[in-house]
This record gives structure tokens, C-alpha cells and sequence, in this order.
């Protein structure tokens, strides 16, 4: 017997080798239908595996995110099995799940379309009915090898070549599909009922653009019609908010083929950011930081010093200057630590807090590239605080809030994740149980809930992400703050303590919006393009009626212009419902019609880009000054309307 412990602390003895669906029956029959597998001593196993030692067991539906990577793995199998019946001699590569769903990649002369989705749709709602289990099996390496070389199975070949040679191998069929896999899998397929092959896409063999291109296609399932209608409705909203269309719509930034991943910012989109960079360098400078600059171009020692040379050169750009080999930095520690390494401290200057607004540049594959949210260049919001050891805890917290305050702004809620240290970490044992230990106190402190996210930390020491949802649930990795004690050590940092004696500071190295590129796109598709009245770049359009309006109509944007507001005069030539239609698209906040009655009474037609309960703008009539006080008593609290 073996015993197994639950997430309450309850515990049962079993017998060895019983399968997971059959303890999941042993608690009960409606666990067992509704579970789709279950997380062994923190590794995700599907409910036809057996246990074969004591273990903590906690079982997984759909709405956990095990259970999607369970369910959605599944899926892309079911997938395959129906390409491959629908065109033979079609090569397999890999086919994962992803975040919303799963794709898969195909080696094939076919060129797949939309309406070919359709019928692998319709092929995989006939596989589901057909009632498979998956089957899992092992084979030795060179077995496997065996197996897929004479099938001209080239992609499954390479990954096994690449597999340690003693490694047992392990593969799922199908119905006639076999796939070399980890799993873990459904053990009912027949849970998938809505299926939906979303689109197709070109992705090179392990990313490497020297390999050949081949098809993926995307999909994503769910058990049941109205959650996957939800979900679709969700793209709906998605493309209706992608920050590439609306900036493209609202004249703010475009990318060019002459800098592909290099984003060039046009005068509106300058006004957005400015007013970004100004609202930051004030919660900054509130937060008790100074601000620094450093160079873009440094000496390729400074990068070997730091570890990028080893962790990070793949994502580098180099050049030579003087017959000497430099560095386009990717990040901005380490022109910070030579700063801090100018002139001795003391302990009476910690904590010191620097930040700056640091342009990085990162070699990106041209398929990830992605508007805003994925570029070559980019404008880090950086900032390295140095203190004591004893300091560590307050300064984090004093992090955390400072990121909580500036989210709030936005009106983005969101979660944080711990992640501690990864394979290819720099530094001892001891060190990184210290910094997991002081993260984890300082949360614990705040009363903050956290997800404790294993083995993916920064290569120099733990972290703590930020993940913000935005106004239709998608979430968004932003800010960081990593703890480091190994860049200190690495560069020979030190200050004077209180004995007098030279001593080792600590660094955190932290973001608060991530990139600003990044986040003016993800604050395009928050708001729609219906930006806050403070950093809409265009906050009042004024449009005349007719052309003897015009001069009156000048004479209202000039008062406005006085008062600080950012205001364009419409004298174009062209039909009044016209003009309101474009700044509709535009986006902007406040439209001013003028016509016969406003130049008579003084009192203004506006119209506001929000809606009431009939979808329709609002309107209202108000005069100048009044209207005037509401845009700046607007402007003042950052007030937003999602």
C-alpha cells in the first residue's frame, strides 16, 4: 500500500499502481468525471497514470491552468490524427498547447486555407466520437529512431537525436496516430466538444530562420459551446483593440520595412509617451529616486563581467569601434553599476534608488516580432537600488507599491508571481535561498498573495513579475523586481558599513511599465484608443459649422490653447457629419460643433467619445468655462473609463 495526500491534508492509503482516475473514484464518481488530471508531487500526470509511491496529489478540472495544458495538449493530438487522415504523407514536427489553446506545425506540400480548417474542424468532431484513449508507451532511443527514420519522420528523428542516449523515450497513439511526447493527456477525449482551428501561420523548425518554414496551425478547445463562444468573442474585442490597427487609425507610431522591429513614433504618439515620461519621472521622484542615464555602446568586457556574454549573447547586437569589440547593450545594470563604482559609499547613503529611462536594443526573430508589444529597441523603464542587507525587505515593499499605485492609474488589476532560481543560475545555494527567503517575507508581510512559479528566475537571482489584466481579462507581464547578489560580487561593488570595514551592498534591479513601448501598446488596446483625457494626444477638436463659424471658432481654440489644453481647429472644407465621423475613429475625448446658436449664446454643443445605454456618444450643452474646469478638474485626478 501507498499513501496519498490531498491539498487539505487529508491522506488515504492505496494500492500501488492504482491509476489516478481510480483514486479520483475512490473519493467519488462525480470527481472522477469532472476532473481532468491531477498535479504528483508538483509534476502534472494524466489520469491513466499510475502512482507507484507515496504521494501529494491534487486533482484539476478545466478552469485550472494544468488542466487546460492537459486538455489543450489533448487537442492538438486529436489534430494531427485528423490531418493526417485528410492528407497523407503530411510530416509531423511539434504541436504543444499554448496559453488559449494549442497549435501544431506540418511539413506539406499543401498549401492549408481557411476552408480547410473547416474540415479538419469537422474531422476532429468525428475523431472525438470515434471514443479513443490515449495510449502511452516507451521505447530506448535508439528504438525510437528506428521507428520514425524509415517513415521520413525527419522533425521527430531530430528531437530524439537531441534526447540523452540513455533516455527512455515515451510516446502516445492515437486511433493510427502515434506521436513521440511527454504528455501528459486526457484519459475521455470525448470531453473536447467545441473545437475551433483559429489560423494559420508560417513558423521555422526550432525558430531558426536557416531551417525550412513550415505551417501551423492554431486552434484552441473547450468542454463546453458557450465557453468557446465566449472565447471567440473575446478575439472579437481583441482585434477590434489591437494596438496596430488603432495606431495605425489614430496617426500614433507605425513600423517600417527600412527597421523591421525598430518603431518609429509619429508626433501624436510623441505626446502620449512624453506624457507617460513625465507622469513617471514624478511618481519617481515622489518615490525618493534620482534619475540616470547611460551609454547605449559599451566595451564587450564589460559584457563578459557581467554574464550576458554567457547567458545572453544569442540576443545581442555587436560592433567594432577602434578595432575593439563593443556591445549595443540589451540591459542597463551594468552601465549602472559603473556609475555606483565611480566614488565610494557609505551606509549613510543607502538605500539609493536610480532609475532611468534606458534605450536597449535585443535581437528578436523577424516571426516574433509584433507591433509595440514585441520590438529590436525598446525604452526600459529601469531602475537598480543599492542598500544594505537589512534593507531588503522595505525597499521591496516600497517597490511593490510604487507599482501598485502607478497600475492603479490605469485601472489595471493584477497578480504577482515568485520565481526562484533556474538551471543556468550564477551564484551559490546559500545565496539564493537568502534573496527567495527575503522576496517571500516581504509579500508575506503586505498580506500580498503570490504564485510561486519554480525555476524561472533571472540567471542572477529570483524575481517577482507582475501580471496585469486589462479591461477585457487578457494579462500582460510588466513589471519585475530581481534581487541580485551576484553583480555586486561579480564587479567587486562595496561601501563602507558601520565597522568602518568595506562590505558588499545588495542591487535590485525593477521595472514598473516593463518597456514604454510595450505598454503604450498594451494601454492602446486597454482603452480602446479612448485614452484618459491627460494623455489623449489630442484632448478637444473643435468643429465649425460653416465657414463664417471659423473665425469664432479660432477665437474658442485659442482659449482653450491658454489653458494648457491640446486642441485642433477642423477647417477643412468638408461636410460637418464627416468631420465628427474622423474624430470618431481619432478617438478624441471632446468634440466642439459650432455653429449659429453657439456664436449667439455662447453656450457649446459638446459631444463626448463615451457612450451612454443606447450606445450612442454622449452630449451635453455647457458654456466655456464651465467646460474648461471639468477638462482640467479631468486632467488633475487622471480620472479613466474603461
Amino acid at each position: 500500500m501507498i499513501k496519498v495526500t490531498f491539498p487539505d491534508g487529508a491522506s488515504k492509503e492505496v494500492e500501488k499502481g492504482i491509476s489516478l482516475y481510480e483514486v479520483a473514484r475512490g473519493i467519488s464518481e462525480g470527481l472522477a468525471r469532472n476532473v481532468l488530471g491531477a498535479v504528483v508531487n508538483g509534476e502534472t500526470r494524466g489520469l491513466q497514470e499510475t502512482l507507484e509511491d507515496d504521494a501529494d496529489v491534487r486533482f484539476v478540472r478545466f478552469e485550472d491552468p494544468e488542466g487546460k495544458a492537459i486538455f489543450w495538449h489533448t487537442s492538438a493530438h486529436i489534430m494531427a490524427l485528423a490531418v493526417q487522415r485528410l492528407y497523407p504523407g503530411v510530416l509531423f514536427a511539434i504541436g504543444p498547447a499554448i496559453d488559449d489553446g494549442f497549435y501544431y506545425d506540418f511539413d506539406t506540400e499543401h498549401r492549408f486555407s481557411p476552408e480547410d480548417l473547416e474540415e479538419i474542424e469537422a474531422e476532429m468532431k468525428k475523431i472525438v466520437a470515434e471514443g479513443h484513449e490515449l495510449e502511452r508507451f516507451e521505447m530506448t532511443r535508439e528504438d525510437a529512431i528506428h521507428r520514425f527514420e524509415p517513415m521520413g519522420e525527419v522533425y521527430k528523428v531530430d528531437l530524439i537525436e537531441h534526447f540523452p542516449e540513455d533516455e527512455v523515450i515515451s510516446f502516445y497513439q492515437l486511433g493510427e496516430f502515434v506521436d513521440l511526447c511527454r504528455g501528459p493527456h486526457l484519459k475521455d477525449i470525448s470531453k473536447v466538444k467545441a473545437i475551433k482551428l483559429l489560423s494559420i501561420a508560417g513558423a521555422y523548425w526550432r525558430g531558426d530562420e536557416k531551417n525550412k518554414m513550415l505551417q501551423r496551425i492554431y486552434g484552441t478547445t473547450y468542454e463546453k459551446q458557450k465557453d468557446l463562444e465566449a472565447y471567440l468573442h473575446l478575439l472579437e474585442e481583441a482585434k477590434k483593440r489591437d494596438h496596430r490597427k488603432l495606431g495605425k487609425e489614430m496617426d500614433l507610431f507605425s513600423m517600417q520595412e527600412e527597421g523591421p522591429g525598430f518603431p518609429f513614433f509619429h508626433e501624436k504618439g510623441m505626446i502620449i509617451r512624453n506624457e507617460l515620461e513625465r507622469f513617471w519621472r514624478q511618481k519617481h521622484k515622489e518615490a525618493g529616486y534620482g534619475e540616470i542615464r547611460t551609454p547605449i555602446i559599451l566595451n564587450d568586457q564589460l559584457w563578459h563581467q557581467s554574464g550576458h556574454w554567457d547567458h545572453y549573447k544569442e540576443n545581442m547586437y555587436f560592433t567594432q569601434i577602434d578595432e575593439g569589440e563593443y556591445a549595443i547593450k540589451p540591459m542597463n545594470c551594468p552601465g549602472s553599476i559603473l556609475i555606483y563604482k565611480n566614488r565610494m559609499y557609505s551606509y549613510r547613503d543607502f538605500p539609493m534608488r536610480w532609475a532611468e529611462l534606458g534605450l536597449v536594443h535585443r535581437h528578436e526573430l523577424s516571426g516574433a516580432l509584433h507591433g509595440l508589444m514585441r520590438v529590436r529597441a525598446f525604452t526600459q523603464d529601469d531602475a537598480h537600488l543599492f542598500m544594505t542587507d537589512a534593507m531588503i525587505k522595505e525597499e521591496i515593499k516600497g517597490v511593490v507599491n510604487l507599482c501598485d499605485d502607478i497600475y492603479k492609474t490605469f485601472g489595471f488589476s493584477y497578480h504577482m508571481e515568485l520565481s526562484t532560481k533556474p538551471e543556468n543560475s550564477m551564484g551559490s545555494k546559500v545565496q539564493w535561498d537568502h534573496a527567495e527567503k527575503q522576496l517571500k517575507e516581504a509579500l508575506e508581510e503586505m498580506g500580498r498573495e503570490y504564485i510561486l512559479n519554480e525555476g524561472d528566475g533571472a540567471f542572477y537571482g529570483p524575481k517577482i513579475d507582475f501580471h496585469l489584466a486589462d479591461a477585457i481579462g487578457r494579462t500582460w507581464q510588466c513589471g519585475t523586481i530581481q534581487l541580485d547578489f551576484q553583480m555586486p560580487e561579480r564587479f567587486d561593488m562595496t561601501y563602507i558599513n558601520e565597522q568602518g570595514e568595506k562590505a558588499r551592498p545588495v542591487m535590485v534591479h525593477r521595472t514598473v511599465l516593463g518597456s514604454m513601448e510595450r505598454f503604450l501598446g498594451i494601454l492602446i488596446e486597454q482603452f480602446a484608443g479612448k485614452f484618459p483625457l491627460w494623455i489623449a494626444p489630442e484632448q478637444v477638436r473643435i468643429i465649425p459649422v460653416a465657414d463664417r463659424h471659423h473665425a469664432f471658432a479660432q477665437k474658442v481654440a485659442d482659449q482653450l490653447l491658454a489653458e494648457g489644453l491640446r486642441v485642433h481647429h477642423d477647417q477643412r472644407s468638408e461636410k460637418v457629419g464627416y468631420k465628427i465621423r474622423q474624430a470618431q475613429v481619432e478617438k478624441v475625448p471632446y468634440m466642439l460643433v459650432i455653429g449659429d446658436k453657439e456664436m449667439e449664446e455662447n453656450v457649446f454643443a459638446v459631444r463626448h467619445f463615451s457612450v451612454d445605454e443606447k450606445g450612442k456618444n454622449v452630449q451635453f450643452e455647457t458654456e466655456l468655462p464651465e467646460l474648461i474646469g471639468k477638462m482640467k478638474e479631468e486632467i488633475a485626478t487622471r480620472a479613466y473609463a474603461l
